[in-house]
């Protein structure tokens, strides 16, 4: 019960409580020197720390763990964060990488935290149908329909114009040839295709195979996106000038985020990494909540918010489990 009151009032309140604080309170009929023995109990336990400031106490990692894993209580949505968030993911496609940005900025939004969704993965794409259209400049429109009822649109900057004829000659010959094939596949046989032709047929081979690969090949750096980062600024845990920098520079960087979210992907439940338990020393005071959302195939990607350790836990957490299994329910409609 101690524990529990420390933990509400400092997400409340940021700041550390004593014991004659905790004695006023209500629900306790316990002395300022009973409460003072149990703080000092749970803080040879490791789940309360004073900091160098104060004579109070404040949680720590340790702390939040027990806590979340045995003592929480979950808040339900209220209805308008839940309308909100059905409203953005009912009408998203996954192919589209929006579709990555408007689901974090919803969940931003709501917890006023740093939202981040991964871009689902691509490798079980499989193309229905393909089609090019000539733009000016040399440009191409690529409109690409995948997994039956996914659309894509790209723009390709080509090195030169090609004409209505020899873009539609390139759709016919991937169409026929490729449909119901997934991209990586279509990609590799495009090349050995072009090992064993010669002749004429190879600059026709060499034109299809240009076009193909700027709309099979897919943006290495836009394995997720992270937005409403500001929101991070108005926690005092990380106000700090270079804190914030060093964070940033994580987000933009990206390999050790991917390898916490990877950890997230693999699994079917909602995952919550506290301060040091991430593995890496940047979010030592940041928390991650994270969760996978799923297609007919199963996890296709992660969700979730990163904010300080001090965060409401129990209004966060079911807002990041709510959001995967809209998205996951409607991904499969």
């Amino acid at each position: 019960m101690i524990l529990t009151a420390i933990i509400d009032s400092y997400i409340d309140e940021g700041t550390p409580i004593g014991s004659k604080k905790l004695a006023s309170n209500e629900g306790f009929n316990l002395s300022p020197a009973t409460i003072r023995n149990v703080m000092s109990d749970l803080e040879d336990l490791g789940f309360i720390a004073s900091p160098h400031t104060s004579s109070g106490r404040i949680p720590t990692p340790k702390g939040y763990r027990f806590f979340i894993d045995s003592l929480l209580q979950l808040q339900p949505l209220e209805q308008d964060e839940y309308t909100s968030i059905e409203n953005t993911v009912s009408t998203l496609m996954p192919s589209n990488k929006d579709f990555a940005l408007n689901v974090s900025s919803t969940l931003s939004n709501i917890t006023n935290l740093a939202g981040i969704v991964t871009v689902p993965k691509k490798k079980n794409n499989i193309l229905k149908e393909i089609d090019f259209i000539p733009l000016s400049d040399q440009r191409i429109l690529a409109i690409i329909v995948i997994n039956q009822k996914e659309v894509e649109n790209k723009i390709l900057q080509m090195k030169r114009n090609y004409t209505r004829e020899e873009l539609q000659q390139s759709a016919n010959y991937l169409n026929q040839n490729y449909s119901g094939r997934s991209l990586e596949f279509i990609k590799e046989d495009l090349l050995g295709q072009l090992k064993e032709t010669s002749g004429l047929a190879k600059t026709l081979m060499n034109d299809i195979i240009d076009i193909a690969d700027d709309v099979l090949t897919t943006d290495e750096n836009d394995d997720y996106y992270v937005t409403g980062e500001s929101h991070l600024m108005d926690h005092d845990e990380l106000s700090d000038i270079k804190r914030l920098k060093a964070l940033f520079n994580a987000f933009s960087e990206k390999q050790e985020l991917l390898n916490i979210l990877d950890k997230s992907l693999s699994t079917s439940n909602i995952q919550i990494f506290i301060g040091e338990e991430s593995g890496y020393k940047i979010f030592d005071n940041c928390t991650l909540i994270t969760a996978p959302y799923t297609n007919e195939e199963g996890s296709i990607g992660v969700l979730g918010v990163i904010g300080p350790t001090r965060m409401a836990y129990q209004r966060v957490i079911p807002i990041v489990d709510v959001t995967a299994k809209l998205l996951s329910k409607s991904l499969k409609s």
